[in-house]
């Protein structure tokens, strides 16, 4: 492992490389945006379909099996 013998030198390097890095990000255009909603928000209720779903299955399977 190399040690770092100017630590000043060091966090300025990482700085400039952060910044570089954030001025490479592009935002999103509203299009791209109200996809990203539409999926994800269809995404959730499919979850919420599937967890409700084996809710109410186990929960009478176990009242069959218990009853």
């Amino acid at each position: 492992m190399k040690t770092i013998t100017k630590p000043f030198i060091a966090i300025g390097r990482f700085t400039r490389q952060t910044i570089d890095e954030i001025r490479k990000v592009v935002t999103p255009s509203v299009r791209e945006w109200a996809g990203w909603i539409v999926g994800v928000f269809a995404f959730v209720l499919l979850l919420m379909a599937l967890v409700t779903g084996m809710d109410f299955g186990l929960g009478k399977l176990v009242l069959h099996i218990f009853g």
